[in-house]
């Protein structure tokens, strides 16, 4: 049998070296390099053609029995797991300390055990009295769940075989767990995969809905190795500033729903309370008409959002650089959509500092964005209010044209029920805007002409 050779795993981003080095090459994050128990390596005349058991193949026309979801009673944690939780699935769930991942579960799972079922809370980072506690303080000391405080993953799962597998089991946190079968401290990457494995492999195998909550990096992605995110089912991220009292449930990843659809809770003091309209929570306070503000009806999933979006132009006396600060957007896209606006347009950013801000700590990834932001800008740099009852959308190209972008109609009909009178966006989507009247905008030089033209 050869000689096992030492390896090095970033507990940052998963990548494998044969030394161990202060700066990971890939992530260039530091002192995240950690060794990890060698796997046995055998003989290259070994084979693996034998001695194993026969597996069973089956027909894709083999009758099965349909699954049938599995409610948590919050229907905006319903709507982004794609209308429930499916037994057997693993479900990762990450996001920023104190951000409210273990008061959404805590809910969750109270929700469930009022409904007769078996659910297994195991608490791997607070005291069983810690969790009761705030469950007396959400109304929640009532619910018939099973709650532990344990880390260590053979006794959970001796625990659980001795009687009939529960209906959850919410594991928080998998950082926290320790299987005693590999080396190492809990939150290495090999503890963490090993112990993700066995979890999992026990859910699959008896029909649980496991939830697993997951540290985040300071970046905003899961800890722990990449292949994580694989095993699971579910990817989910619990979103918001702390400031803001709102928080975004984002499904990332769904092998039985669509992704990117998102749940909007807002944090009371009984607990986290859903917001059934969020569009009326990001469009609050646009009584009086400002320059710089405009109204964009975001997608997420099957969801249509209307956020704002605000600008600001400062003109600077000085030959200081221009600053340019964004809250809520890619800065990148910012940067081309002022060059588009100064090549194609005429207009001059360069001697003033933007600021552009997307009401309420919202984060946009939809390229549609553009021309709200564009007559954000433009309307902040003429000194001009846009319509308060207008929303804008469209995806802008580096020639300045306004292309068409998914699913219009779906904004508009948004737009409308929540009193918006009219919409600019791309040519094409004319014949959608029947609930209101829409303006088509071919090109951002005829935006600017619109705009700076309005008295």
């Amino acid at each position: 049998m050869a000689k096992p050779k030492r390896r090095y795993v970033c507990a940052n981003c998963g990548s494998v070296t044969t030394r161990w080095q202060g700066q990971c090459a890939d992530c260039g994050e530091w002192n995240t390099l950690a060794e990890e128990a060698p796997e046995t390596v055998f003989s290259a005349k070994h084979s693996l053609s034998g001695g194993g058991r026969q597996i069973a193949f089956e027909s894709l026309a083999t009758p099965t029995v349909p699954l049938v979801r599995q409610t948590t009673g919050l229907s905006e944690f319903d709507r982004a797991l794609g209308g429930g939780i499916v037994p057997g699935s693993a479900i990762l769930m990450g996001g920023e300390p104190g951000i409210g991942k273990s008061t959404l579960l805590l809910q969750a799972a109270a929700s469930i055990a009022r409904t007769g079922a078996d659910v297994v809370y195991v608490s791997g980072e607070e005291a069983t009295g810690q969790v009761r506690m705030r469950a007396v303080r959400l109304g929640l000391a009532d619910a018939a769940l099973r709650l532990a405080a344990a880390t260590s993953v053979r006794d959970i799962l001796t625990t659980l075989h001795n009687g009939p597998p529960p209906t959850l089991l919410v594991v928080d946190s998998i950082q926290t767990m320790h299987s005693d079968a590999i080396e190492g401290a809990p939150g290495t990457v090999s503890q963490v995969r090993a112990s993700a494995f066995e979890l999992i492999r026990y859910a699959k195998e008896n029909g649980v809905a496991l939830v697993l909550v997951g540290h985040v990096t300071k970046d905003g992605t899961i800890a722990g190795p990449r292949v994580l995110e694989h095993m699971v089912d579910v990817v989910m991220s619990f979103e918001g500033e702390r400031s803001h009292q709102y928080r975004i449930l984002r499904s990332l990843k769904n092998r039985f729903g669509a992704v990117d659809e998102i749940g909007v809770f807002s944090m009371e003091g009984q607990g986290l309370a859903e917001v059934v309209n969020p569009s009326m929570l990001f469009l609050s306070g646009r009584e009086d008409p400002v320059p710089g503000s405009s109204v964009f009806p975001a997608l997420e999933g099957t969801r249509p959002v209307l956020v704002e979006i605000q600008a600001l132009i400062v003109r600077l006396q000085s030959g200081a650089t221009p600053r340019r600060a964004v809250v809520g957007w890619d800065s990148g896209r910012l940067a081309m959509l002022l060059a588009v606006l100064e090549a194609r347009c005429g207009l001059s950013f360069s001697s003033a500092e933007v600021y552009l801000n997307v009401a309420g700590g919202y984060r946009l990834s939809d390229p549609a964005a553009d021309l709200a932001v564009a007559a954000a800008l433009v309307s902040a740099l003429a000194d001009r209010p846009l319509p308060t009852q207008a929303v804008w959308f469209g995806e802008v190209s580096l020639a300045g044209e306004v292309r068409p972008v998914a699913h219009s109609s779906l904004r508009l009909r948004e737009a409308a029920k929540l009193g918006f009178d009219r919409g600019h966006g791309p040519e094409d989507a004319a014949r959608n805007g029947d609930s209101l009247a829409f303006s088509p905008v071919s090109s951002l030089a005829k935006l600017v002409d619109r705009i700076v033209g309005t008295a």
